[in-house]
């Protein structure tokens, strides 16, 4: 298989959003509740990370499990704009994984109701290690079953001499340091929530500079935790940069949004930006996601991505820790 830039790896969803008029705090079980509109999109790291990569300019590759229902063709469908392919063939006797976000106007604030199946049953029989040929690897969450060839695709990482980022979901970094390591040891970059990464350190502390340091040590050598309208911190060769807050828009939806800059980022990186660059296209792609609803209609060329970047003027500062 020839050489291609990304192989993007994890899940693959669809999200269907409803939008209610009404406070939940007014609802009661048994009740029927009228939506006011619904829209339904692809979503989940791998098919997030791959459309925003190829946006941006790359030759990408997914590798995510699918089941074998009218979800996975939606899924699939929807991807074509993207010019993707996913390299496992094989489908899962479970249902394609699915999540349902009901926001309510009056409270602005959302439930989410998520269905994990066909993701967590990628098996290492699902994967040729010949067709493993990519310049990086962005591997987002893998559960279940799945977690094993999570850690076999770490192992084909190091091998090939594949760049890795790393970028685990809550139920991956409640796992802990140990369990991950053989991730954590092999990464070149982790990015992360606040909350992700308090999970992964095993500790409460919200001290920033000491969250960075305790996961670099860990293996990655660049860290970026971020914490949604209040920016984000990354650590990169002794150097600590912080985005205190990020660009004042109005938010239609946030999901999505940390793949958008996570591959952003990488972009960025890719492309051999200086680092504060990076994480600027990175803030900007996942600002011009969360103005929309879904994840990925609105994710950003690299043209762009570089208007909005000079539009928004977006702050960073550089420290040496």
């Amino acid at each position: 298989m020839s050489k291609y830039d990304v192989l993007c790896v994890g899940s693959a969803t669809v999200d269907t959003f409803l939008t209610i008029e009404q406070p939940f705090s007014s609802i009661n079980i048994g009740d029927k509740v009228l939506a006011t509109r619904i829209e339904k999109h692809s979503g989940g790291g791998a098919t997030n990370s791959v459309a925003a990569l190829s946006k941006l300019g790359f030759t990408v590759k997914m590798l995510t499990k699918l089941g074998n229902d009218h979800d996975a063709g939606f899924i699939l469908q929807d991807l074509r704009r993207y010019h993707v392919d996913n390299l496992c063939h094989s489908r899962s006797a479970k249902k394609t994984d699915s999540a349902t976000i009901i926001s309510s106007k009056k409270e602005h604030d959302r439930v989410i109701f998520v269905y994990k199946g066909a993701s967590m049953d990628l098996m290492l029989s699902d994967l040729k290690e010949s067709q493993v040929t990519a310049k990086w690897m962005y591997l987002a969450s893998l559960t279940g079953k799945s977690f094993q060839a999570a850690l076999h695709l770490a192992k084909i990482a190091r091998k090939k001499n594949i760049n890795l980022l790393f970028n685990p979901s809550l139920y991956l970094a409640k796992k802990g340091k140990k369990i991950l390591a053989p991730i954590l040891e092999n990464a070149a970059i982790l990015v992360l929530n606040l909350e992700e990464a308090q999970a992964l350190a095993r500790t409460s502390s919200k001290n920033i500079p000491f969250l960075l340091q305790s996961l670099q040590k860990l293996g990655p050598k660049v860290v970026v935790i971020t914490y949604g309208k209040k920016g984000l911190s990354a650590l990169h060769k002794n150097t600590m940069y912080v985005l205190p807050k990020t660009p004042s828009v109005t938010i239609a939806d946030t999901t999505g949004a940390g793949d958008a800059f996570t591959s952003g980022f990488l972009a960025g990186v890719m492309k051999r930006y200086t680092f504060e660059d990076a994480l600027r296209l990175g803030q900007a792609n996942a600002t011009s996601v969360i103005q929309y609803i879904g994840a990925k209609d609105k994710l950003l060329t690299e043209k762009e991505a570089k208007l909005l970047m000079k539009k928004y003027k977006i702050p960073i500062t550089a420290k040496r820790v």
